[in-house]
């Protein structure tokens, strides 16, 4: 096809074709062609218009003058536009929008063709839009009329800017003389349909102007029927607009639209880059290649900021390519590969400067540079892949460089022009917002994941109670870190307590809110709290969290978060292998017994932790377990998912803990691989213990009477005790805290006194009486002759305290031990 031949493409529905109202008028100023669309619009038919004078029968005898001036005007200028009052054949008048064109026929003669469309009409759309705009605009209408025979007549000036045909060239010739006999052929066919229903038609086509035979046109032209004074056909006129413009916008907001539905689909990096990729081929490039800051997938801030700069460029990571050809997929560096930038490339150029570089018409040497020489591998591949044409756009967030995207074609025969890199450079702009979205919530994520972790336990560990294990696995990217939390707290007398909790919500607020609940349960179980004390305290700390974020509603801008949480709590003690729980909204625990038979416990749900409905919320149960029992602690993020009931959960739960005989660590780990492959929308937690219990061999008590006389016999059977465990350098310490616990057991308490003493990784005193009266210490004055027993107590003791018993209180005292008799 030469340059002055147009290709046809697809035509408009005849549902979309305009009603324009068009009159052809000669040198004298008579009506010699008259369209339906016209006679719809002034009222006039064909009959009543054609042969007279235009002036007498569209104006007014009061715009006589103005017409004949407007007449005068046009010859002048050779045109005219702009509006008038038109007299409608009833009576009434029309204010038009009216353009006035100069025709061209044989020997220089002339006509006029006249465009006029009511305003009301104009307004709502009834006219082709691309027309109607060009009216409006005054923009470049090219316009041609033919005979019955299809053969021109007459053309205005502007006909040959969209095809580039003089007009001597087109009196007396039909279509196929100047364009390919498709294309013209089809375009008869339409005038045809014209001329035989006098109705309008569009068609759109491309075509390529001698000013720019390098760049693509295309044109919307639209047909009418021209009826004689005896309403039959006269030849048909098309009036022909450059709609390149709207047709690549129509295209650009096609390919953005779908832009926003592909791209930035989930926060995963690496698969934004793919996406971008992916998108762009074939709708705008042949080839594209993503490649993200080595950085960017680490989830670290990008250090390459756009201006000028000295030394390397930094290193790229590949994460997204996309190819018409499957070879082109065989690159030196597949994805997540890292990629080397020479700095004499044009790729270390657009990184630095932050500005896009189009090369239309690739030739290595002019248009890259001598980096091909540098980087012959990659310069090779550029050269086998056949791309004639490139761009290269950054890949830019707030000054920061994120990476680059490179665009090229081998297939596609047109070369990249400026309207395509504004749409890459637009797309490019929207990857860049996923990504930095991506990123901020990622590092959001790390930020919290890593406050996660902090706040947990690094190392549990159990005592002489049980032995433990963990795992936490954080939620997906899309859900972020949670507020799932475990704890084990030694407790005094060998016993240990076991916790796990979660916090509603996901993110740093939520790991946030979880560090203060574990603090909160580590205080109050040093005051040795029972279990369902201990969830009725915390529950009103968390009521008061909550109360807290309701006084900060009055701060700008503040969205108040709701604090709630579960809770699992229990005390394990391996004296007397007795384990008292509650739970507070929280999963029940599942007990594996040394058989390797699993039951989920049976107990008191509670109330989740927030709600402040106090002690009578929750309530203790207490189990006798067997020595290596396994008592398992999760949250609900193990057993719960949106696609399975808590009842599937539980029982895979409960296939997986019947592994016996395997050790906890390889048990935590077969139970977290049981979770479906599928990325989880909660945190999830698991807690092990396998009980131990203590050999009568290292527990010594006795009752003693309440009298002061039981003071000495406390100190013998201690002194006693501590020889058979070969600990007699303890016992000038050990014989001054007996004394004093039992002396305040017989002067404050009532009843019996019971002693006893723990070996295990400390040495433990207590003294137990039936009074609830826990002891206070206070700082006696120097003329106080009581209140220094306790003080002298602290002094000696690792650590000492009291707890609530059953039938009244313990009060205790440890001693460290020398690591050989700890490890016995």
């Amino acid at each position: 096809m030469n340059t002055n031949q147009s290709k046809l493409v697809e035509p408009v529905k005849p549902s979309e074709a305009p009603d324009a109202a068009i009159a052809m008028i000669d040198a004298e100023g008579t009506v010699v062609g008259w369209t339906q669309a016209a006679q719809q619009l002034v009222g006039y038919s064909a009959g009543e218009v054609v042969g007279r004078s235009a002036a007498h029968v569209l104006s007014s005898s009061e715009d006589a003058p103005k017409a004949r001036a407007l007449a005068e005007q046009c010859r002048a200028q050779g045109g005219w536009s702009g509006t008038m009052t038109v007299r409608h054949r009833d009576g009434h008048t029309l204010t038009l929008t009216l353009r006035v064109s100069l025709l061209w026929g044989e020997n220089e003669s002339l006509r006029w063709l006249v465009s006029v469309t009511d305003i009301g009409v104009l307004s709502s759309g009834a006219l082709n839009g691309s027309l109607r705009e060009s009216l409006l605009n005054h923009a470049p209408i090219g316009i041609v009329v033919r005979d019955l025979h299809l053969r021109c007549t007459w053309v205005n000036d502007a006909m040959e800017l969209h095809d580039g045909i003089p007009r001597d060239r087109r009196f007396g010739s039909r279509l196929k003389d100047s364009l390919p006999g498709f294309e013209a052929e089809a375009l008869e066919v339409v005038m045809r349909q014209v001329l035989e229903s006098g109705t309008s038609m569009v068609h759109e086509y491309r075509a390529w102007p001698p000013t720019d035979r390098r760049k693509e046109h295309v044109v919307s032209a639209s047909f009418f029927c021209f009826q004689d004074a005896d309403g039959k056909p006269l030849g048909v006129c098309s009036m022909s607009v450059d709609v390149t413009g709207n047709r690549r916008a129509r295209e650009r907001l096609a390919i953005l639209s779908e832009a926003s539905t592909r791209i930035g689909s989930t926060l995963d990096v690496l698969q934004t880059g793919q996406e971008l990729a992916d998108l762009t081929v074939p709708l705008l490039a042949d080839h594209a290649l993503v490649d993200l800051m080595e950085s960017v997938p680490l989830v670290l801030e990008p250090s390459v900021r756009i201006g000028p700069a000295n030394g390397r460029p930094p290193a790229l990571r590949r994460a997204g390519l996309a190819s018409v050809e499957l070879g082109m997929l065989e690159l030196p560096w597949v994805r997540e590969e890292l990629i080397h930038v020479h700095p004499a490339s044009p790729f270390a150029d657009v990184l630095r400067t932050g500005r896009s570089r189009l090369v239309p018409v690739l030739d290595m040497e002019p248009n890259l540079g001598p980096w091909a020489h540098h980087d012959p591998t990659r310069a090779q591949k550029v050269r086998d892949s056949g791309i004639h044409s490139l761009m290269i756009v950054p890949i830019h967030a707030r000054r920061c460089v994120l990476g680059l995207a490179l665009f090229g074609r081998s297939e596609e025969p047109k070369p990249f022009q400026d309207d395509d890199l504004l749409l890459a450079e637009e797309l490019v702009t929207r990857a860049a917002l996923c990504l930095d979205n991506a990123l901020q919530f990622a590092r959001e994520r790390t930020a919290a994941l890593t406050l996660q972790r902090d706040l947990l336990p690094h190392r549990v560990q159990g005592g002489a109670a049980v032995e433990v294990a963990s795992r936490y696995v954080p939620a997906d990217m899309d859900h972020g870190v949670g507020g799932d939390w475990f704890d084990v707290i030694e407790l005094s007398g060998a016993r240990v307590a076991l916790v796990v909790g979660d916090v509603v919500g996901h993110g740093i607020n939520a790991a946030a809110t979880m560090g203060r609940l574990r603090t909160a349960v580590r205080t109050l179980a040093d005051l040795d709290l029972p279990p369902d004390e201990l969830l009725a305290h915390l529950d009103d700390t968390v009521r008061r969290l909550n109360d807290e974020n309701e006084v900060d509603d009055d701060i700008p801008d503040h969205v108040p978060a709701v604090v709630g949480a579960t809770c699992m709590y229990a005390v394990y003690d391996p004296v007397t292998r007795r384990c008292t729980m509650a739970r507070a909204g929280h999963p029940p625990p599942a007990i594996i017994d040394p058989q390797g038979c699993v039951t989920f416990c049976d107990m008191p749900a509670g109330a989740p932790l927030g709600l402040g409905l106090g002690v009578l919320a929750f309530e203790s149960v207490e189990l006798e377990l067997p020595e290596g029992s396994v008592l398992a602690f999760y949250t609900d993020g193990l057993v719960e998912s949106r696609d399975d009931d808590i009842d599937v959960g539980l029982q895979r739960l409960g296939a997986a803990l019947t592994q016996s005989g395997r050790s906890l660590e390889d048990l935590c780990s077969q139970v977290i691989e049981t979770l479906p492959a599928r990325t989880h929308s909660d945190d999830v937690t698991l807690l092990l213990a396998r009980t131990r219990a203590l050999q009568s061999a290292q527990v010594a008590s006795w009752d003693l009477p309440n009298e002061p006389t039981a003071v000495r016999t406390a100190r013998h059977l201690a002194a006693r005790q501590l020889s058979t465990w070969r600990l007699e350098h303890l016992l000038p310490t050990v014989e001054l805290i007996v004394s004093e616990l039992v002396t305040n057991a017989i002067r404050y308490g009532g009843g019996p006194v019971h002693l006893r003493l723990i070996q295990h990784r400390v040495l433990t005193c207590e003294v137990s009486d039936t009074s609830t009266s826990h002891p206070r210490p206070r700082h006696p004055s120097a003329f106080d002759e009581n209140g220094r027993g306790l003080v002298l107590i602290a002094h000696l003791s690792r650590r000492w305290g009291s707890r609530s018993a059953s039938d009244g209180k313990v009060v205790w005292a440890e001693q460290d031990l020398p690591p050989t008799a700890a490890a016995r």
